[in-house]
C-alpha cells in the first residue's frame, strides 16, 4: 500500500525541491558572472584541489563531482581546453586516467572561492539563525548517510 505523503510532509517535499533548486542555481549563475565557469566546473576543481598530489582517478573524481562518466569526461575536456586541468595515465594500471589540476586551475579556483563563498552566505547562511544551521546540517547528515548505505 502506498504511503502517500500527509499534508505537512508534502509542503516540506516541495519547499526541499524549489529551495535546493534556486540555491543551485544562484550558484550557477555567481560563477558563470564571476569566473566564467559552471558550479558543475567549480565543484570539479574544488575536488581536485582538496585531492593529494590534486589528482584523482577519473571514476573518484566522478563519484566525488556526483556525475556520470561520460558527462564528466566532457567537462575535464572543457577543463583542459582551459588549461585548468589535464590528463595523464594512472600509474598502477596505465588503463585508467588521472585527472590533475593544474597552477592554472588552482589559480582559477583561487581566484573565484571568495565570490563564491559570499554567494553561499547570501542565499544559505545569512537567511538562518546558528540554530536553523545545526537543524540543516544534521537533517542533510542524515540523509546522506542513509542513501550511502
Amino acid at each position: 500500500m502506498t504511503r502517500w505523503l500527509d499534508d505537512d510532509e508534502q509542503r516540506t517535499w516541495r519547499s526541499f525541491l524549489v529551495a535546493t533548486q534556486r540555491v543551485h542555481e544562484a550558484l550557477d549563475r555567481q560563477l558563470q558572472r564571476d569566473a566564467g565557469m559552471p558550479h558543475a566546473y567549480y565543484m570539479i576543481l574544488v575536488a581536485l584541489s582538496e585531492a593529494p598530489g590534486r589528482a584523482l582517478r577519473m571514476s573518484e573524481l566522478a563519484a566525488k563531482a556526483q556525475s556520470s562518466q561520460s558527462r564528466l569526461s566532457h567537462a575535464v575536456a572543457r577543463l583542459e581546453e582551459r588549461g585548468w586541468v589535464r590528463r595523464d595515465r594512472c600509474p598502477e594500471d596505465r588503463r585508467g586516467n588521472v585527472a590533475v589540476l593544474t597552477d592554472a586551475g588552482f589559480a582559477a579556483l583561487e581566484e573565484a572561492a571568495p565570490g563564491h563563498v559570499a554567494e553561499v552566505r547570501r542565499v544559505l547562511f545569512d537567511v538562518l539563525t546558528p540554530q536553523q544551521v545545526r537543524d540543516l546540517h544534521e537533517i542533510c547528515a542524515t540523509v546522506r548517510d542513509t542513501l550511502e548505505r
